[in-house]
């Protein structure tokens, strides 16, 4: 961490305390410096959905006053610079601000005296969107602003994010064609003082998709993600910036908080490839998707997805049917009049035309118990059947594609090994993980066990829900609950339900276990 940032985590935590004087919950907050944009597309209106959409708290200083569209800019205000001294004072004064993240700064007075009023009231982490070049390539910072950004700001930055242009414009105008020159670019802004360093390739020429090069100061990391065809891209810099912010104003590391919000910007622009806002060539893309959706879909049958379902996960097996003269919506049937709380078909050996007209049959018993039920593997059967979900192994489909073709209401899950897969998992949009396997297992073949340590280590590595499977059973499940994990909530089996006589009894035996041992954890904490 840079001296300034240093000072700046210290110092924000002693101020908090000092300075709060009051009892209740304090969100991450992250204060944005920047222009406002009439058409609302980036600038202050764009941080501030960026930010409300992850969960951040996010006030706002002006520095200019824009007229434009999805034409372009028609003008430009800036505010004086003694009245954007006093919005900074008023909000660093008062609010207890986490993360400031910088946008358009019109001035070389503006970023000298915001400089000022950061080394006043330091903060965790500064994050320096560079806005100094327009979309059309021009030059929007004189070079006194460019001196600016280069002696005083940068050094005190913890991230600064500039795109192609903008990079070449802080190096003097280099020209930057290939990923080495992004690489070289974002090494030689890291000499100017900020503490790490991401230039964005959006526009980078002849690449199949995105690719971001993120500087440590120590290691490159190659960031790839799908390269969207759409119009809707202005503000998607600003955008970035914000999720930034508001990921480490929630306490994550810079890596996965780049990592999120590449995710978050990936998926609002897959979703708004396609609306329609204004005439001109570059139109606003949807920041606040996932709560369209949620309210486009009030009505729709979509289960919505509660941790406390994958208690008891019960997890289908064709072969295991056959063997006990079950059909799968039989064996559905016993499992939840026991107790199962969600439900998966696992089906690899049935043909599409059977798996989809069994699934939609599930779907109906499944959905008059309030259970949800999910499709492991197929999301062409899941989407046939209308299924709540689907979970999907290290070597399906991606967590990320998935989610883009479910959409944000549906239930994915998906199955981890180590710690970095739990949290790709919650970076990529993944509703729950699934660990294991805990012990040796018939159903899988050349399956290797993680264990109860491993289980452990896994958990307490993730940011998301965990159901275990693998091997477990009645005599077994109450030694994996007892490891007393909060973010573990329940075991998932197969073979301890289906391959025994009968469901519904071992369904309730398993059950009585669980909760048995819930109890005894809770009692214990």
């Amino acid at each position: 961490m840079s001296a300034a940032a240093a000072v700046g985590c210290s110092g924000f935590k002693a101020m908090a305390t000092v300075r709060s004087g009051r009892s209740g919950h304090k969100p991450p907050h992250v204060l944005t410096v920047a222009g406002s944009d009439s058409g609302a597309g980036a600038g202050i209106q764009a941080d501030m959905k960026a930010c409300g959409a992850l969960g951040a708290y996010c006030s706002t200083v002006i520095t200019a006053v824009t007229a434009q569209n999805t034409v372009g800019v028609q003008g430009v205000h800036v505010v004086p610079e003694d009245f954007v001294a006093e919005q900074l004072r008023s909000v660093l004064s008062d609010m207890d601000v986490d993360v400031v993240k910088t946008g358009m700064l019109p001035s070389i007075s503006i970023v000298k005296m915001l400089c000022r009023s950061l080394k006043e009231f330091p903060v965790r982490a500064l994050v320096v969107d560079p806005v100094m070049v327009s979309t059309s390539g021009d030059v929007l910072a004189s070079p006194t602003i460019l001196a600016g950004f280069r002696e005083e700001l940068l050094p005190m930055a913890d991230i600064v994010t500039p795109n192609l242009k903008e990079a070449s414009a802080l190096l003097g105008g280099i020209s930057l064609k290939t990923i080495a020159d992004m690489q070289s670019a974002a090494k030689s802004i890291h000499t100017l003082g900020p503490r790490t360093v991401l230039v964005k390739g959006g526009d980078l020429p002849d690449t199949m998709d995105a690719v971001d090069i993120f500087f440590d100061g120590k290691e490159f990391h190659e960031l790839h993600g799908e390269r969207i065809s759409t119009r809707n891209t202005h503000g998607t810099g600003c955008t970035l910036a914000s999720c930034i912010a508001a990921e480490l104003a929630k306490g994550s590391s810079m890596l996965p908080a780049i990592q999120a919000a590449k995710t978050f910007v990936g998926n609002a622009l897959r979703y708004s490839k396609d609306i329609v806002i204004g005439r001109g060539p570059q139109g606003p893309f949807d920041h606040l998707f996932q709560l369209k959706s949620h309210i486009f879909n009030l009505n729709s049958n979509d289960h919505h997805f509660n941790p406390d379902d994958l208690f008891l996960y019960a997890v289908t097996d064709s072969r295991m049917n056959k063997k006990w003269g079950r059909s799968i919506t039989n064996a559905i049937g016993a499992a939840i009049e026991g107790g199962a709380t969600i439900i998966q078909l696992r089906e690899k050996e049935a043909h599409t035309r059977e798996f989809v007209e069994s699934a939609t049959a599930c779907m109906e018993i499944c959905r008059s118990h309030g259970v949800p039920l999910l499709i492991n593997d197929r999301i062409d059967v899941a989407l046939a059947c209308d299924a709540d979900g689907v979970h999907v192994g290290q070597s399906d489909m991606p967590v990320s594609m998935a989610r883009s073709l479910l959409g944000p209401n549906k239930i994915i899950g998906v199955s981890c090994k180590t710690p970095i897969q739990a949290q790709k998992a919650y970076l990529d949009g993944a509703n729950y993980i699934g660990c294991g396997g805990v012990f040796p297992t018939t159903t899988k073949e050349n399956n290797p066990t993680v264990g109860l340590d491993g289980l452990k280590t896994i958990c307490l590595a993730s940011k998301l829900p965990v159901v275990a499977i693998g091997g477990i059973s009645v005599g077994n499940a109450g030694d994996v609950m007892g490891t007393g994990v909060p973010n573990l909530k329940g075991v998932a089996v197969v073979s301890s339900l289906f391959d025994r006589e009968c469901v519904s009894a071992e369904t309730q035996r398993l059950r009585s276990v669980l909760m048995d041992a819930t109890s005894a954890v809770k009692e214990l904490s």
